[in-house]
């Protein structure tokens, strides 16, 4: 659950909404992309408990 709420923060702190942060692309929404699919195949797999 903790997990779960870490990530919503994370992806709410991802929109730019200041003007410096345009300028950084998609890095770092695609790092957290990489974040969650690894957590995703991890729960898949039985690593993460519900």
């Amino acid at each position: 659950m903790l997990l779960l709420v870490l990530l919503i923060v994370l992806l709410l702190a991802l929109v730019p909404r200041w003007p410096y942060s345009r300028s950084w692309g998609y890095r770092p929404s695609g790092a957290l992309g990489v974040v969650l699919l690894v957590v995703v195949v991890l729960l898949l797999l039985g690593r993460i408990p519900l």
